[in-house]
């Protein structure tokens, strides 16, 4: 949800790419359906580990700002950036995927994070420009 909601609100001038613990390879529905409601197009997305970023020639080192978004990748990221002159935040967002019994109760919980996320985003870089 975070790379999207930042290619949304600052478009392509800001280079963004998101990246887990593992890859899940396919972005779960909720997280598109909550994303789709503001305009922003997750279906496409693929989920990336941090080694398959690696692979890929994407170095941790050459990002500014590293944002992790639970204890786990917070832990990860923090191992892999040790001695480089990367940045670090953790904004402890909520796991939406174990909240939630019905399908209205789920929504909300990923709305609840989308929303968490977007006040994040927003703290840190500024209002969007429409």
């Amino acid at each position: 949800m975070a790379e999207g909601l930042m290619k949304r609100f600052y478009g392509m001038g800001t280079y963004v790419q998101s990246a887990g613990v593992k890859n899940d390879l396919e972005i779960d529905g909720f997280s598109v359906a909550v994303c789709e409601e503001l305009g922003v197009e997750l279906s496409r997305h693929r989920s990336r580990s941090f080694d398959e970023m690696e692979r890929m020639g994407e170095v941790l080192s050459s990002f500014d700002v590293v944002v992790a978004l639970s204890p786990l990748s917070r832990d990860l990221a923090e191992e892999l950036t040790r001695g480089f002159h990367t940045e670090l935040e953790y904004w402890p967002i909520g796991d939406p995927s174990a909240k939630g019994e019905t399908r209205a109760a789920k929504l909300e919980a990923y709305r609840e994070a989308r929303d968490q996320i977007i006040a994040q985003i927003k703290s840190h870089w500024g209002e969007p420009e429409e």
